[in-house]
């Protein structure tokens, strides 16, 4: 049952309106209760919170989104925006990544009490890790869970061969940064914050990057500033210091991996899996990855005789994406 902690915790979290943690805790009381063989009442609990989710996301989505113009003009060339509709649910992350992501979302809801106190709620973060461990999602339910837009920037768009338009074009994205509050995400980061010894054009990277840097270092708005990076050994080390976190992406533990693979296959008929088995085959790979896979394994279900997906058919698929990174 809840410990003492616990309870507090969901009292706390109810004073200070955090859903999220609010949840978060009660789906631990489950936890626990489930462990000790009170699993009608855990399951009970379980069911409540999922309720009461949906109608938490459903309420917020129709009375608290801002409804933001599409970038116009050269900004059109620079961002696309989309209003993402998912929450801390809809990751299946390692539970220090979450308890970081929890508490970006206390820090922006409690922003004003913070501010109160002369101090700035967390703002600006840094995701790095490898493809497919949930970066970019995390950037999605940040914007859905703070009912934000999101804005992704088109690096394509951003960086050219003169320095000078790509520090305009910059300039550009971090003024809409001060003038339309939201979830601006630089994917692929190390694109325009490689490190400055590397390189051929090594003088027009470091232009670009110093300009990043500067912006960085000046904005002072209330949007939250995502960088993404697959490769953060390119990065260059001054662009660390910029970041209020820095969370590193790790690829999914067993129990993050089944998490992934019973909410991929939560729509399809299942046999009785050898997790063990299904565990060893999974290993090393990214929550995209494992998402494939389990998506491989039931579309042959339904198109072969529309039986339950086994443990052979997941495994063969998961073992399939590991050859695939071989080719």
């Amino acid at each position: 049952m809840a410990t003492a902690d616990q309870v507090k915790a969901l009292v706390r979290s109810h004073g200070e309106g955090d859903d999220t943690r609010f949840y978060s805790v009660a789906l631990q009381v489950a936890a626990g209760a489930a462990r000790v063989g009170h699993g009608r009442f855990a399951q009970e609990l379980k069911s409540l919170v999922d309720s009461l989710r949906q109608q938490s996301a459903t309420s917020s989505a129709l009375g608290k989104l801002v409804a933001v113009a599409q970038p116009r003009g050269e900004l059109a060339q620079l961002l696309s925006v989309s209003y993402p509709q998912l929450g801390l649910a809809d990751l299946s992350l390692d539970l220090h990544v979450l308890q970081r992501l929890e508490r970006v979302f206390l820090e922006q809801r409690q922003a004003d009490r913070l501010r109160s106190h002369g101090f700035q709620p967390v703002r600006r973060l840094l995701l790095t890790g490898a493809p497919g461990t949930g970066k970019t999602m995390s950037a999605k339910v940040l914007a859905g869970e703070l009912r934000l837009p999101l804005f992704v920037i088109r690096l394509d768009g951003l960086i050219t061969k003169f320095m000078g338009e790509t520090a305009a074009k910059l300039r550009l994205i971090f003024d809409a940064l001060s003038e339309t509050r939201g979830v601006y995400l630089f994917d692929e980061v190390d694109a325009l914050a490689g490190e400055r010894a590397h390189g051929n054009d090594v003088g027009e990277i470091r232009r670009v990057l110093n300009s990043f840097l500067q912006f960085l270092e000046q904005d002072s708005s209330e949007s939250l500033l995502v960088a993404a990076t697959n490769h953060p050994q390119l990065l260059d080390r001054a662009i660390f210091r910029r970041f209020d976190a820095v969370v590193d992406y790790p690829l999914p533990e067993p129990a993050v991996a089944r998490r992934v693979i019973k909410s991929r296959l939560a729509g399809v008929e299942l046999g009785r899996l050898n997790w063990v088995n299904i565990d060893q085959a999974a290993a090393g790979l990214s929550q995209g990855e494992i998402t494939v896979a389990a998506e491989l394994a039931a579309k042959d279900a339904i198109l072969s005789d529309g039986g339950p997906v086994t443990s052979t058919a997941l495994c063969e698929a998961l073992r399939g994406r590991k050859v695939d990174h071989t080719r």
